[in-house]
C-alpha cells in the first residue's frame, strides 16, 4: 500500500522545521470555516515549503484559525486519506513522506490514468481548450528561460491538465489530481538534471501539435515516450541525496 507524501522544499533543507509549516498557515486569516481550514492546511503541504516529518500541532493550527481541535482533525483525517498526512498515535500528525520505491510507483498509476484521459481528450477538445493547452505551453516556456524550476514544476501540471481536462471525465480527473498532489511536495521538476528537463519540455511542445491537431495516435504515443521518460527521470532521484537512508525524501 503506498504510504502518504513526502515534501521537499530544498536539498539543503533537510531538518523539518515545525515553524515552516506554522508560518504559511499565520500568513492566512484567522475563522476560517471548515472547507477552507482544509484548503490552506494542502495548500501549504503542497507547497513545497515544508519539509517531510515535520509535525502538525493540532492546538496550535487550531488557535491559527480561531477554531476547535474537531474541524482541525477532521481536515488531518481527510488529509490522510489522500496521502498528504501521516498519523501515528504517540507522534501525532506529520508532514508525510514517500519512499523512492512509492514515489516511482505513483509516476506508472500516473502514467496510465493520463493516457487514458488524453485518449478520450483528443476527441473531445475544442478551440477553448487549445487556447488553454498554448497558453499553458507558453507558460512553461518563460519558467525554462527564466529558469525558475519551481514555476516549471507548478506550469508543467497545469500544462498536463490542460490537456487532459477535455476528457470530461471528472472521476478520472479527481484520481489524476491526488496521485499528483502526492508527489506535488517533492518538488520532482526543480530537482532533475537540466538535459532530462530539456528533453521532457521538448516532448511537452510534440503533445500540444499533436493536441491541436487531434492526432490521437501520435500525441498518445509521444505520452507514453513522456511518461516512460518521466518515470525513469525520477527513479534517478532516489540516488541523488533527495532521499535519505530511511526511505523517506529529505529528512535527517
Amino acid at each position: 500500500m503506498v504510504q502518504a507524501a513526502a515534501n521537499v522544499p530544498d536539498p539543503a533543507r533537510r531538518a523539518p522545521e515545525p515553524s515552516s509549516l506554522m508560518g504559511i498557515l499565520r500568513a492566512e486569516r484567522a475563522g476560517l470555516g471548515q472547507q477552507a481550514i482544509l484548503t490552506e492546511l494542502r495548500r501549504a503541504i503542497l507547497s513545497g515549503d515544508v519539509a517531510p516529518g515535520t509535525p502538525v500541532p493540532v492546538d496550535e493550527v487550531a488557535d491559527v484559525f480561531g477554531v476547535s481541535r474537531i474541524p482541525i482533525r477532521e481536515s488531518l483525517k481527510t488529509l490522510i486519506g489522500e496521502g498528504l498526512v501521516d498519523h501515528q498515535p504517540r507522534a501525532g500528525y506529520t508532514v508525510a513522506r514517500l519512499t523512492p520505491q512509492e514515489f516511482r510507483e505513483l509516476y506508472i498509476v500516473r502514467g496510465v490514468l493520463e493516457i487514458a484521459a488524453l485518449s478520450a481528450a483528443v476527441d473531445s477538445a475544442g478551440p477553448d481548450d487549445d487556447t488553454t493547452a498554448v497558453e499553458a505551453l507558453d507558460l512553461l516556456d518563460r519558467a525554462m528561460r527564466d529558469q525558475d524550476y519551481r514555476a516549471y514544476q507548478r506550469e508543467s501540471r497545469r500544462f498536463h491538465e490542460a490537456l487532459t481536462a477535455p476528457c470530461r471525465m471528472p472521476r478520472l480527473i479527481h484520481m489524476i489530481e491526488l496521485v499528483w498532489n502526492i508527489t506535488e511536495p517533492i518538488q520532482p521538476m526543480a530537482h532533475i538534471r537540466q538535459r532530462d528537463r530539456d528533453d521532457l519540455h521538448g516532448e511537452h511542445r510534440e503533445m500540444l501539435e499533436a493536441f491541436l491537431a487531434r492526432d490521437r495516435g501520435r500525441l498518445l504515443a509521444i505520452a507514453r515516450r513522456h511518461m516512460d521518460e518521466l518515470e525513469s527521470t525520477v527513479s534517478d532521484l532516489s540516488t541523488t541525496g533527495l532521499f535519505d537512508q530511511s526511505g523517506g525524501p529529505g529528512a535527517g
